[in-house]
């Protein structure tokens, strides 16, 4: 057998071959090319052992350190500190649907589904200047309402809701908008996200805004798992107290809108990163990350041709491109 195999299988050199290789004085001889090739093989052999070895006892190691499943106090206290902070990243969330008045808002709501808030606006200040009461949208021509409202597209829908819920403002409450949930969601084309932002914003009582960007956020975060908007809404209630529903919704929005974007978050720029679960899932590199900053936060005009006096960005053109 040769010294080659014999070191493959960590077998002894025979006694004649230990003689063979030393001198007369007993010392052992330099080494030859023929124990080269069995020096280099028990070398091979000892770096793989010890290959597997690194990768058993780091997948040991990872086994010892996989993060425990979050408690539900955990998820609430990581939940609230994260609107905390977001309090004061946006000190000034504010709904981004320019009004005057309860039945501005609860237009502008209506017409800002599967649109932005931006284009909304752009449409409301001709739309108000021709309609603004709920008895002249009432008394409306559903042709030439269609058309002042087209740019937010699905007009025709919208145009039927506004006529809608503008002849139920008249004939069932003296055309006020009214301040309870059951009643606005009774009127066309309002359900609980609208009747909330109106509820919120134009009433000052407490309520959740479930829109797309609110349930997307709150996925991401961990703090519910579900998908329908009333289920959603029911959870985070239970998280938050009543008083902070209204301006949390403000900032989750803002957040969505701004940084945690639904196709790439700039996730190197975000300042709750360490608080998210999700974090790593967009742009993680700090400069590539504040490329994508969209509004105020990119330097940006924001959405309201009318903002609020502490908001820090530019106002959004007038125009309808």
């Amino acid at each position: 057998m040769s010294a080659e195999k014999n070191s493959a299988v960590g077998e002894q050199p025979s006694v004649k071959r230990k003689k063979a290789a030393k001198g007369s004085t007993g010392k052992a001889v330099p080494k030859t090319a023929a124990t080269e090739p069995a020096a280099k093989t028990t070398a091979k052999a000892a770096a793989k052992s010890a290959a597997k070895s690194t990768v058993k006892t780091a997948a040991k190691g990872t086994a010892k350190t996989t993060a425990k499943p979050e408690s539900h106090l955990a998820m609430v206290r990581r939940a609230r500190r994260i609107n905390r902070e977001l309090a004061e990243v946006y000190p000034y969330a504010h709904p981004e649907l320019d009004f005057r008045n309860p039945f501005e808002l609860l237009v502008a709501t209506v017409l800002s589904a599967q649109t932005t808030d931006l284009r909304v606006n752009q449409t409301t200040p001709a739309l108000f200047a021709k309609y603004p009461t709920p008895e002249d949208m009432a008394a409306a021509v559903p042709e030439e309402l269609e058309e002042a409202v087209r740019p937010t597209g699905f007009f025709r829908a919208k145009a039927k809701s506004l006529i809608g819920l503008s002849t139920a403002l008249r004939d069932r409450f003296d055309g006020e908008v009214p301040g309870r949930l059951e009643d606005l969601v009774s009127l066309p084309g309002v359900g609980r996200k609208t009747a909330n932002v109106v509820l919120g914003n134009a009433f000052g009582v407490p309520g959740l805004t479930v829109d797309t960007h609110f349930g997307r956020l709150v996925r991401r975060w961990k703090w519910t798992e579900q998908e329908d908007p009333e289920k959603v809404e029911a959870e985070i209630a239970a998280i938050f107290p009543k008083s902070e529903w209204t301006m949390l919704s403000h900032r989750v929005i803002f957040h969505g809108r701004r940084i945690c974007h639904s196709r790439k978050p700039a996730c190197g720029a975000c300042p709750i990163a360490q608080l998210c679960p999700s974090y790593g899932e967009g742009e993680t590199d700090p400069e590539k990350a504040r490329k994508l900053l969209k509004y105020e936060m990119g330097g940006y005009p924001g959405q309201r041709l009318s903002p609020p006096a502490d908001y820090p960005g530019k106002p959004a053109p007038a125009r309808v491109e």
